[in-house]
């Protein structure tokens, strides 16, 4: 029996356990999916923004390669870092282990102010409101949402994300599995304007056009586009096709088509239809060739940002104007990418903020390292969709599989989570996730609800326990 370790369960731990089930060269396999959380999923339950209802139903597919009979679930355990396994310790139960941990970290602007109140990674808001239990329930319930005016920086999905959960009505999300301190600072919140700003033009920016178009139909918000940025963009004629233009990517024409019905007015509103709606209306500006310079204060907390001008340089680059505009706001949120955070105990890229490898196979120093292998964020960088994570997996499987022969005389445990309990661990298997689902099911109905999250550390482990309930 080849006995396989993988650590993560998001869809590139889960594709790799897939992709070691499905294969036909080592018939006898049994995979563990470690994490160090106790629920299974990564990013699809953390990450998914709760009104996706179509992706968050990825679950459903990744559960069934856990539910299968040579995939133990291993929660509650986690990997390198102070209270976590060394890779040197895991490696003693298993003859191989692959490593999807992602990329955790976030890219900062490294702007001055950055570090003022009310400024925040848009992945520390997007844990709040999926609970992550890492966050505090509370983390955004005070005075965050006190701003009429939030700054989203970045033109990617997770920054369309984050400005429709601020622009949508909170009561739209009580049909979701949001937790209840979100949901009521939501119901609160005072935000009433949301831009989304990128140093690039629109056809730089990283968002589909499904995730704008859902922009577009928030009831009680309005979406608005300044034509003149719309314009300073070359791909901007080229879609528009006059003889001898470029034709730009098709996803680019389909964003700028949805950009120009804003431009002329389709989703605008004006001052004065929003002071005759009381303020009730949420309006979202989509704003483009604006470089992050600076984060304003006032009274000790962030009041704005003030952004550099920028322009096309005729090489697909941009450059500075020396023109600069200032944008009020009490709340800014960073969505400008993520890196990966070194293992202790791994070999670590500080650069590409991955781990080295080559396809997949772990290298120190050059060199292959017997049992180690890497897939996902951590193996190729944050890049790609939730589909790019099969391929990967298989490139790494692949390698794996050519290495069974010898890794199959290498050690490992009869019984790993028997071990890591003597170890001290208290790991939460796969029956101990069904019960924190039944809880979470049991805490919606009381609430009137659908399943409801679970948000933190204890009451996830308090209800992992209750198995029998």
């Amino acid at each position: 029996m080849l006995s396989v370790a993988v650590v993560g369960s998001g869809p590139s731990g889960v594709y790799t356990a897939q992709a070691l089930l499905r294969q036909s060269s080592v018939p006898d396999v049994r995979v563990h999916v470690l994490d160090r959380l106790p629920a299974p999923y990564g990013l699809v339950r953390y990450g998914v923004a709760p009104d996706h209802e179509k992706i968050k139903s990825l679950q459903n597919s990744l559960r069934a390669v856990l539910e299968d009979e040579r995939v133990t679930f291993v929660g509650n355990v986690g990997v390198g870092g102070p209270d976590g396994l060394s890779p040197a310790r895991l490696a003693e139960l298993y003859h191989a282990v692959v490593y999807c941990v992602g990329a955790s970290a976030d890219r900062s602007l490294e702007v001055p102010g950055e570090g003022l109140p009310g400024s925040y990674s848009a992945t520390r808001f997007v844990s709040w409101y999926s609970a992550h239990p890492d966050v505090g329930a509370d983390s955004f319930a005070r005075d965050a949402l006190e701003a009429r005016s939030a700054v989203v920086i970045g033109v990617g999905n997770v920054a369309v994300d984050v400005a429709r959960i601020l622009a949508r009505d909170a009561d739209e999300l009580r049909r979701t599995d949001v937790p209840r301190a979100a949901l009521g600072a939501l119901e609160r919140s005072r935000v009433r304007e949301v831009h989304i700003v990128g140093r690039r033009g629109p056809s730089g920016a990283r968002f589909t056009t499904k995730e704008l178009r859902e922009l577009g139909a928030l009831p009680g918000a309005r979406v608005s586009v300044d034509p003149a940025e719309l314009a300073l963009d070359p791909a901007y004629s080229g879609a528009a096709g006059p003889a001898g233009a470029p034709a730009p990517p098709a996803v680019v024409r389909r964003n700028l088509e949805v950009l120009r019905g804003w431009a002329a007015g389709g989703g605008a509103v004006d001052d004065a239809s929003d002071r005759a709606s009381g303020g009730a209306v949420r309006r979202v500006r989509l704003r483009f060739f604006l470089r992050p310079a600076e984060l304003l204060e006032r009274d000790g907390r962030v009041a704005g940002v003030r952004f550099a001008r920028t322009a096309p340089d005729g090489t697909g680059g941009i450059r500075d104007t020396g023109a600069y505009e200032d944008i009020p706001a009490g709340l800014v949120l960073r969505a400008v990418g993520y890196r990966g955070v070194e293992l202790p105990g791994l070999p670590f890229d500080p650069v590409r903020g991955t781990v080295p490898h080559t396809a997949g196979r772990v290298l120190r120093n050059g060199v292959p390292s017997p049992g180690e292998y890497v897939a996902g964020w951590i193996k190729r960088g944050p890049t790609g969709v939730i589909g790019s994570n099969l391929s990967c997996a298989k490139e790494t499987v692949a390698s794996l599989l050519a290495d069974a022969p010898a890794l199959a005389l290498r050690p490992a445990a009869d019984d790993p989570p028997a071990v890591l309990r003597s170890w001290g661990l208290r790991p939460v298997e796969w029956g101990g996730w069904l019960a924190i689902e039944r809880a979470e099911a049991e805490l919606g109905r009381s609430l009137g609800r659908g399943p409801v999250k679970i948000p933190d550390w204890p009451g996830l482990l308090a209800a992992a326990r209750d198995e029998n309930r």
